[in-house]
């Protein structure tokens, strides 16, 4: 088993400065941990370059402003925290987190805005998010759990506090011997998984959800391009329960999980076939391009 997250060698940037791992601590009346203020982007570098670092950085202040919770960081002062992070640990190929959350100050209930926003920025080395199925094919549960209505949360920040559903799901996914869940959304339409995006392959042609209740990965738009750059058809709509059993292959992307292939949800299979293989490889090229 790895090292405790809280106790481990390296160099953090928090509020400014780099610091030892583990002095970046926090308070416990932390707004953010009461009240689930903060929001946070996980990227990856290759090679020593941070992959769309630049569009990273500006969907974090989006995600702030979404929170009312500006982010007091230039979108070139996270670029060059991230940066510094990555020099200070040693690394040329590996995972970042930045988080920016409301702090403690001298508010301590639902409205906080006196209270500072911090921003903190971790790095460390993390192979492959779903270990063997990156190869094999992950297996997914259906998750219990719908993505909510647009009217009810910011579905398009990037935030903290709408991840407990996919925690949820994941636990219960992973005790069924699953590596993820597919999540619907609160109309019945098919979403993504717990956190990545999904597309689907049925006679040559990729379907992927429209994003308009989930975050619109910049993973996801990565590889909607290069299909189509490639002069694949890629229709990006609703996509019903009952149209699982139809598609053929199946694959997940994000950040962490990169591009991942999909051989099973519920009782549905898919075949790791030609198009989902090209993926795999023309994104590992461009982002090391």
């Amino acid at each position: 088993m790895s090292a405790s997250f809280e106790n481990r060698d390296g160099t953090i940037w928090m509020d400014g400065a780099l610091v030892d791992w583990r002095k970046a601590q926090v308070h416990v009346l932390t707004h953010a941990l009461h009240y689930g203020s903060a929001v946070f982007e996980g990227e990856r570098a290759y090679g020593g370059r941070i992959f769309k670092s630049r569009e990273h950085a500006e969907r974090l202040r989006r995600s702030g402003d979404l929170l009312d919770m500006p982010v007091p960081y230039s979108v070139e002062e996270i670029m060059a925290a991230k940066e510094a992070v990555l020099a200070a640990n040693g690394l040329t190929d590996g995972y970042l987190r930045v988080i920016a959350w409301r702090g403690a100050g001298p508010e301590m209930g639902v409205a906080a805005a006196g209270n500072p926003v911090r921003m903190a920025v971790a790095a460390w080395e993390w192979g492959a998010y779903y270990g063997p199925a990156k190869m094999q094919g992950a297996k997914l549960d259906i998750s219990r759990w719908k993505r909510p209505d647009p009217e009810t949360i910011p579905c398009h920040a990037k935030a903290s506090g709408l991840y407990m559903i996919c925690t949820m799901s994941k636990h219960a996914a992973q005790a069924k011997g699953c590596s993820d869940a597919l999540m619907f959304d609160y109309r019945g339409f098919v979403a993504e998984a717990t956190s990545a995006n999904v597309f689907f392959v049925k006679d040559g042609v990729v379907h992927t959800p429209l994003p308009d209740a989930f975050l619109n990965g910049i993973t996801r738009q990565t590889v909607i391009d290069l299909l189509r750059d490639k002069g694949v058809e890629v229709r990006e709509r609703h996509i019903l329960a009952e149209e699982l059993p139809g598609f053929e292959q199946c694959w997940l992307t994000g950040s962490a999980a990169e591009i991942t292939p999909v051989a099973e949800i519920g009782p549905h299979r898919y075949t790791v076939g030609e198009l989902t293989r090209w993926v795999v490889g023309a994104y590992e090229a461009f982002v090391r391009a």
